[in-house]
């Protein structure tokens, strides 16, 4: 029963733009009524409450986590610090472009997020390309190299800030043994996109922007004190041993500080825009909502028993721990990689694959990258579809295969590396 109703509340997060009902209302729903059939399973009430309080102290920590990134990210566009990615950027051929905007996104996710990377260059783009078709190409290419960049990054990813503030990988080891495989996955389907792509693109419109009417010397240091507090967090917690989420939260409050020193001297409605009140207002809240139903709802499978059967039956059914973890990351990008990872971490304890284990890190990998294979699999890639109008089919004619290559070229590159 509990599981049908999981199943249940999935699809209907899956096809939320058919029967038009938002996903964070599925989710938290199935959360709710997940733990409402296990509190009534006979298991006793006192045991109940004890494992849901123990799952949200958990759950909390990953909320909060995003809801500081978030805001400090929302804080810096709000100054236009990001103008000066775009301002530096020179180049009119359209591959070379794509180079760039690739390696950008890459690195950029690694530090910010995927999704919010995704938005950001997604925008840039849109200033610099005019050709619809070009701007397809770009947008897919962006959301690959999104994607493929949170993934060797602690930060970068749902996911993999998931995995580590679960204690199942490290800063430093997603780091060192993610990023080769991460890279190989962007340049196969960036060399195989650029062939078609040629000429140059007009720079006219880039160059005659206004002046923002934020100085430049605002904008740069919000630049860098927004980054630099996010590069932050993974040396906080590695200096203090407390959860990520509390060098996050320490990062927000001296964003917090440092912009309110900044502006202390403009009235309040002429700094209201620059504050951070006005970020939080911003932050996409529905998602953080739907994080926690999705996240509570895997909680309840876990603590009921049936995410360790199911690992028992997907090991017994194929066997090979290698294809078991990258069926995952090829099932990412039908489901949301989110509750994917949330189920391993229930259906595989410490005890059997420990911290920093080649199974937490190819998992990180897979589930990280397997979502570019299909438009829907990845918060970004849902993200591009509604700025740029990908068409579902469009992406999975032109970009999933050479998406798919990638992420298979990267796990094996990932299995040599590691295993043989």
């Amino acid at each position: 029963m509990l599981l049908t109703i999981f199943i249940i509340g999935y699809l209907a997060i899956a096809f939320e733009h058919h029967i038009k009902l938002n996903k964070a209302s599925s989710a938290l729903l199935t959360g709710v009524i997940c733990w409402t059939i296990y509190v009534f399973s006979g298991v006793a009430h006192d045991k109940v409450h004890h494992e849901l309080l123990e799952h949200m102290g958990e759950i909390s920590g990953i909320l909060f986590f995003l809801l500081g990134a978030m805001t400090i990210v929302e804080l810096i566009d709000a100054h236009d610090g990001f103008d000066i990615i775009s301002s530096s950027i020179k180049a009119t051929d359209k591959k070379r472009l794509l180079w760039i905007i690739t390696i950008i996104g890459f690195f950029l996710s690694a530090v910010l997020d995927n999704l919010t990377t995704t938005i950001v260059l997604i925008s840039l783009v849109s200033k610099i390309i005019h050709d619809n078709r070009d701007r397809l190409v770009f947008a897919a290419m962006i959301v690959i190299a999104a994607n493929a960049g949170g993934a060797w990054s602690p930060i970068g990813d749902v996911t993999t800030t998931m995995l580590w503030i679960g204690g199942q990988i490290s800063a430093v080891e997603i780091m060192r043994i993610v990023f080769i495989p991460s890279i190989i996955s962007v340049i196969i389907p960036l060399i195989a996109l650029g062939f078609g792509l040629k000429g140059n693109v007009a720079s006219e419109e880039k160059n005659n922007q206004p002046e923002n009417a934020i100085g430049a010397k605002t904008r740069n240091l919000v630049l860098v004190v927004g980054l630099s507090s996010l590069l932050l967090v993974p040396v906080f917690k590695t200096l203090t041993g407390l959860p990520p989420f509390m060098g996050m939260l320490f990062s927000l409050g001296m964003m917090w500080l440092i912009t309110e020193i900044i502006h202390s001297g403009k009235d309040t409605l002429d700094k209201d825009n620059l504050s951070v009140n006005h970020a939080i207002r911003k932050i996409d809240t529905p998602s953080i909502l739907f994080f926690l139903g999705i996240l509570i709802s895997v909680a309840a499978l876990q603590s009921a028993g049936v995410l360790t059967e199911l690992a028992a039956r997907l090991n017994a059914a194929i066997g090979n721990q290698k294809l078991v973890v990258m069926c995952l990351g090829v099932l990412s990008a039908i489901i949301d990689n989110v509750p994917l990872v949330a189920a391993t971490q229930g259906m595989y304890s410490l005890a059997e694959f420990p911290k920093d284990h080649p199974f937490w890190l190819f998992i990180a990998y897979c589930t990280g990258t397997g979502g570019s294979i299909l438009i829907i699999g990845s918060a970004a890639g849902v993200a591009a579809m509604g700025l740029t109008k990908i068409e579902f089919f469009w992406y999975m004619k032109k970009i999933s295969l050479w998406a798919l290559l990638g992420y298979l070229s990267g796990a094996l590159v990932f299995i040599a590396m590691n295993w043989l």
